[in-house]
């Protein structure tokens, strides 16, 4: 391969109709937030995850909000989150003025650890919000009987894991209500977008109507409002692209998995790296192929290895940075000195690497024959 071409961490893969079901729904004029491609897909893919019920929004972020105002938490409300995830988690509870409750996560999954989450649990506590970590799923069944003891409800951040399974079952198939991201670099996209899947009417109909503004979703339209409400909506554009996707999704993910099954093989001899896992009876979709680095046994820093990693033309990222220490909380008066180390760990150690359904196999052979090079410079 030529050594100068630029691998980007992740982008879209397109494998059917995407072009198709986008020019239709362009052609029909349905461009905006309705159209036959909006009900099409929510119906879609809430049945691929095992629920009856899909919302789709413009974002993975703004489905996490939505989903905590359909389950009516309020100011005060405590919810639990992983204390290793991405900023959105975070930032839709503030959106609530509820508090977050942190809690750190496994070593080897990187998801929130159910044994630590108990004792964080008060007469505040409202929910627990899980996310299954760049594709692996978390350990639900202690996580559904906490929070099923403690009558709490539970929601999946899945926008991570599109397809991944937990014992037979879809992630995004479990909680209560459940969130989905369609950004860029998912196995599926439709560019920016989300969608919220449940299972319970009721919180269907409450993400409909707050998503839109909090018009009715019964009686004709008068422009009076008794709620505030958002404008949420997912472009029908967006939807066709989507649902082409989906078609394909099961394809996207084998890709994925095959990416691993390479970097898996052509990493496992190399000192001080730690490469992702796959549990008994889960699916790992390997959403971002995610590696920690063990610094003295590898030669050199993590920050290093992505510096020259960067000049070989390799896109890398840096993993997440602790949530309970994010700078924003001193707006909301939140203070955190709990000491989270597993999160700690990962934060200073942890990058992925170029991740695409579509990523050549050279470009992996490349990738890994860069790092066992760095590695040999480092311990000759």
């Amino acid at each position: 391969m030529n050594k100068k071409e630029f691998i980007p961490v992740c982008e879209p893969t397109y494998l059917g109709n995407e072009r198709k079901y986008t020019q239709q729904a362009v052609s029909s004029g349905w461009i905006s937030s309705a159209g036959s491609f909006i009900g099409k897909f929510e119906k879609k893919f809430s049945q691929y995850c095992g629920m009856k019920h899909g919302i789709v929004t413009t974002s993975g972020t703004s489905a996490l909000h939505l989903a905590l105002v359909s389950l009516g938490i309020k100011p005060g409300d405590e919810v639990i989150i992983p204390d290793f995830t991405m900023v959105a988690v975070l930032f839709a509870v503030l959106y609530c003025q509820a508090r977050p409750v942190f809690v750190d996560v496994e070593a080897d999954t990187y998801n929130i650890d159910p044994e630590k989450i108990e004792e964080k649990i008060t007469a505040k506590t409202k929910a627990i919000i899980v996310v299954h970590t760049y594709g692996h799923p978390a350990d639900m069944e202690p996580i559904l009987k906490i929070a099923d003891k403690h009558n709490l409800y539970l929601l999946e951040d899945a926008a991570e894991a599109h397809g991944a399974k937990y014992k037979g079952k879809k992630c995004g198939g479990m909680g209560q209500i459940n969130c989905f991201s369609f950004f860029a670099n998912k196995i599926i996209t439709t560019g920016e977008g989300g969608a919220v899947v449940t299972s319970n009417a009721r919180l269907a109909d409450r993400c409909r109507y707050y998503k839109n503004l909090c018009f009715s979703l019964t009686r004709e339209r008068n422009y009076c409002h008794r709620d505030l409400g958002y404008n949420y909506r997912m472009t029908n554009v967006q939807a066709a692209l989507g649902l082409a996707q989906l078609e394909n999704i099961e394809k996207l993910v084998a890709m994925r998995r095959e990416n691993a099954r390479a970097y898996n093989h052509l990493l496992k001899d190399i000192p001080g790296i730690q490469l992702p896992i796959e549990k008994e009876n889960t699916r790992n979709v390997y959403w971002m192929y995610a590696i920690l680095l063990h610094p003295k046994k590898f030669g050199i820093s993590r920050n290093e290895l992505m510096l020259k990693l960067k000049e070989k033309r390799i896109d890398t990222r840096y993993f997440f940075r602790p949530l309970h220490n994010q700078r924003v909380l001193s707006k909301f008066g939140i203070k955190d000195k709990s000491i989270y180390p597993v999160t700690q760990r990962l934060s200073e150690n942890g990058l992925y690497l170029p991740s695409s359904s579509k990523l050549k196999k050279e470009n992996i052979v490349y990738i890994c024959q860069t790092i066992k090079n760095l590695h040999k410079k480092t311990n000759p």
